[in-house]
């Protein structure tokens, strides 16, 4: 479908989709929770070492393929070729598939708060109904496009982003008013505890919650079709987003402890926890706040449950050759989204939805279990962004393009470092101290194994009927698409 049939969206729409697909203060909720005010300096330092480089190279790819609809597999194909760019973007579809299980009950807990004020207790079934419910409304707006999708983004990402100033603006007004913390804000305290080993490694851990909390914008390259301004514009709102959101998770981190103790903070309620103190603070009734809370938080949920929905199916199903899986599954409609696989999809969640709820008598219990998942899978994707980065800078850095990330040598020490960070974190998210063996086997470990392992033999398969029949045309596939980039330069 060409470009020019599609609606657009401006550069504030995609702002606030970007601000939808990365920030949420829950993820400052959750890791808060988890290692305290070592969240603050571990957001700032994860912002300035992952998601700033991060979202630069984001921004090279997508000058190099100002086309393309799938994002991140083509971004992958330009310098690894075709095998390697279906494994990243199933791997980037796959990890997502998981995402849902810890997104989709947080939802139910919101809806609580802006009906009733406060959390209703739902039974595991009531949890996974409503979650499979609420999903098949997601995934059929998803397949109206990048405009349907920005109008929710548009209200969620706005509330979310007034109300994390507001708490900034108001916590650290209260502070400079002569208000004595909860719990101290001191170096010390923002120093990881590393006394034991369990500690230690449970701190290296949430490391990996934190660089997911700060990933995602490349959710948004999926969308530069649509977007008014094209790719000048997508830089400059992309790397703004950026530098925002890492600056906001790191100064709320801080405060969280300004009205709350540290360690009685919750997964499922620390953010009622912590506006609720702010709105005792300021005189607010706390049926007033939870509610308002509540809305706020459901809206923006809302916007990244479409977000991720939708952008994974296109990552990987847009573009992928349609002698993979059948040229009906990777089919585009007129709003450039794969429908048929995006209800592939939802068919593909509703069993992880009900699994992890046979072993977690609560949504706090589901929500810790799945968040160990989601995060360690969540470094695999990035990974291959980043590998495919590096030899396109160490191979392929001739190709002539309007912007670039420093010098040759500069981008190859940029890329093979965040890798070694990022190898060593994986590790320690995919293990995380104290969890039941049988949930680390099966779904941290287990799972990827398995369903890589299975993409990698579709790809073999297809790669071998297309050798058997068009053997160029298979050369051809596997190839990067820089090197004809380069030789057409070449002859020029």
């Amino acid at each position: 479908m060409a470009t020019s049939t599609r609606a657009r969206v401006g550069t504030y729409a995609l702002l606030t989709m970007t601000v939808a697909a990365v920030f949420n203060f829950r993820n400052v909720i959750n890791n808060s929770v988890s290692i305290g005010l070592a969240s603050a300096p571990s957001f700032f330092f994860a912002t300035l070492l992952y998601f700033l480089p991060y979202t630069l190279i984001i921004a090279e790819f997508v000058v190099l393929n100002k086309d393309s609809e799938s994002g991140d597999y083509r971004w992958i194909k330009t310098s690894l070729g075709g095998r390697w760019a279906f494994l990243g973007a199933f791997s980037y579809w796959f990890v997502n598939l998981f995402y849902f299980a810890s997104l989709l009950p947080i939802i139910l807990v919101y809806a609580s708060y802006a009906f009733w004020g406060q959390e209703r207790v739902f039974s595991q079934t009531a949890i996974t109904i409503i979650s499979i419910a609420v999903f098949a409304v997601a995934t059929w707006v998803s397949t109206k496009g990048a405009t349907w999708i920005g109008k929710v983004t548009n209200v969620g990402a706005t509330l979310m982003m007034a109300m994390s100033f507001a708490f900034v603006i108001l916590t650290g007004g209260a502070l400079l008013g002569g208000l004595e913390p909860a719990t101290p804000i001191t170096v010390g305290a923002m120093a990881p505890d590393t006394s034991t080993f369990a500690t230690t490694w449970a701190f290296l851990g949430t490391l990996a919650w934190i660089i997911q909390g700060v990933g995602g914008a490349e959710s948004v390259g999926v969308y530069i079709n649509d977007l008014r301004g094209g790719v000048k514009a997508f830089i400059r709102t992309i790397i703004f987003a950026g530098l925002m959101i890492g600056l906001l998770y790191a100064v709320a981190s801080l405060l969280m402890t300004v009205f709350v103790p540290a360690g009685e903070l919750t997964y499922s309620d620390g953010i009622f926890q912590t506006m609720g103190g702010l709105g005792a603070h300021l005189g607010l009734g706390s049926g007033l706040v939870n509610r308002v809370v509540g809305l706020v938080m459901l809206a923006a949920t809302l916007g990244s449950l479409l977000m991720w929905t939708a952008t994974p199916v296109k990552i990987f199903f847009s573009e992928i050759p349609g002698g993979i899986f059948g040229k009906r599954l990777v089919e585009l409609n007129e709003n450039g989204v794969p429908w048929r696989a995006a209800w592939l999809q939802f068919l593909i969640v509703v069993p992880i939805l009900i699994i992890p709820a046979l072993g977690s008598d609560s949504i706090d219990g589901l929500l810790q279990i799945v968040i160990n998942m989601t995060a360690a899978t969540a470094l695999i994707p990035p990974l291959f962004i980043y590998l495919a980065y590096f030899f396109f800078r160490k191979n392929y850095d001739a190709v002539p393009r309007d912007f670039r990330v420093g010098s040759r040598s500069f981008g190859m020490g940029m890329a093979a470092f965040m890798m070694v960070v990022f190898s060593f974190v994986f590790v320690t998210g995919t293990l995380p101290y104290g969890q039941e063996a049988w949930l680390t086997l099966v779904y941290n470990i287990g799972g990827v194994v398995i369903f890589i392992g299975g993409a990698y033999i579709v790809y073999a398969r297809y790669i071998r009927r297309l050798r058997a029949r068009d053997p160029q045309g298979a050369a051809a596939e596997l190839t990067a698409t820089a090197a004809a980039l380069v030789e057409a330069d070449d002859q020029d």
